[in-house]
C-alpha cells in the first residue's frame, strides 16, 4: 500500500504545538486594513486553536 501524502495546503495554514494541538492564522487579516478598527487587527494578529471538530479531519491531511 503506498504511503500518505501530507496536503501541502493544509501544512502551509495549519502547525502542530509541542502538545499537538493544531494552530492557524486568523481569516481576514490580510488587507483592506483601513476599513478595520485597531482593535480588531490586534485581536486578529492572534492565532487560534482549531477546532476540536476540525482537528480530526486535519490531523488526517497532515498524516498526523
Amino acid at each position: 500500500m503506498p504511503k500518505q501524502k501530507t496536503h501541502k495546503g493544509t501544512a502551509k495554514r495549519v502547525r502542530v504545538t509541542g502538545t499537538g494541538k493544531l494552530i492557524h492564522e486568523q481569516t481576514n487579516n490580510q488587507h483592506k486594513f483601513a476599513a478595520k478598527t485597531g482593535q480588531r487587527k490586534r485581536r486578529l494578529d492572534a492565532n487560534k486553536v482549531v477546532s476540536p471538530a476540525d482537528a480530526k479531519n486535519i490531523k488526517k491531511l497532515l498524516g498526523i
